[in-house]
C-alpha cells in the first residue's frame, strides 16, 4: 500500500520497547482506518478508537497528536520511496518521468488498483480534513526531495530543483475531481516535463 497504514516496506523495530510501541501504534492506526472506512471520518470518535485497540485516549495521543494522523502512518517510508523513486529510475529515465510514475503508483488509485488502497483513496479524496493533512504531509518532503533532484541532475544550488519537487508533489492536486484522475496528472506531469527539459539543457 502507499499512504495506507497497512503498508509492508517498514523495517521492524528490534528491541522488545520498540516492537510494543510499533505494534501499539499498528493497532491504532489499523483501527481508525477500518471505523473510518466503515462510518466515515467524522461519525468516528477518538475514544471509540482508543478502545478499539484496547488503549486509553492518553496512550492515543502520545503516538497521534491529531486525529488525522491516524490514517497516515508511514510518513519515513514515503519520504524513502519517494527519493528512491529519483535516485533509483531506470536508465534514460527523466527524473519527472520517475516522479510521474512514482504519483501515479501511490497517490492516485487505478482501476486495477487493490480494493484496499482504492478505498482508502477515496476516503481521503472525500474528506477535506484528510485531504489538506495528507497534502501537508507529502509537501514536508520536499527539502528532502529538492536536494536529490539537486544531486542526480547536477544542478547544485539552482532553485529549479526546489520548484520541480514542490511541483511534482502537488501535481495530483490536478486529480481532484477530474473524470480521469490519472489523465489529470499524467498532463500535469507532462508539463513539468517540458519545463525542466529546458532547465536541464541550459544546465
Amino acid at each position: 500500500m502507499s499512504e495506507t497504514t497497512t503498508g509492508t516496506d517498514a523495517k521492524p523495530p528490534t528491541g522488545r520497547r520498540e516492537r510494543k510501541k510499533a505494534a501499539t501504534r499498528r493497532a491504532l492506526a489499523e483501527a481508525a482506518l477500518r471505523l473510518f472506512l466503515e462510518r466515515g471520518y467524522e461519525q468516528v470518535g477518538i475514544r471509540e478508537i482508543a478502545d478499539a485497540a484496547d488503549v486509553s485516549t492518553t496512550t492515543l495521543f502520545k503516538h497521534f497528536p491529531v486525529k488525522e494522523a491516524l490514517v497516515f502512518d508511514e510518513d519515513a517510508d514515503q519520504e524513502a520511496r519517494l527519493l528512491a523513486a529519483v535516485r533509483e529510475r531506470s536508465p534514460g529515465q527523466s527524473i519527472p518521468a520517475a516522479l510521474r510514475e512514482h504519483a501515479l503508483c501511490y497517490r492516485i488509485a487505478a482501476v486495477d488498483s487493490d480494493a484496499d488502497f482504492t478505498a482508502f483513496v477515496d476516503l481521503v479524496e472525500n474528506t477535506p480534513a484528510l485531504r489538506d493533512y495528507g497534502q501537508r504531509m507529502w509537501l514536508r518532503h520536499e527539502t528532502a526531495l529538492a536536494c536529490v533532484i539537486a544531486e542526480e541532475s547536477g544542478l547544485a544550488d539552482d532553485p529549479a530543483c526546489a520548484a520541480l519537487a514542490h511541483f511534482a508533489l502537488e501535481a495530483p492536486r490536478a486529480a481532484r475531481g477530474s473524470a480521469d484522475p490519472r489523465r489529470a496528472v499524467t498532463r500535469a506531469f507532462d508539463l513539468l516535463e517540458r519545463g525542466w527539459d529546458a532547465v536541464a539543457s541550459r544546465g
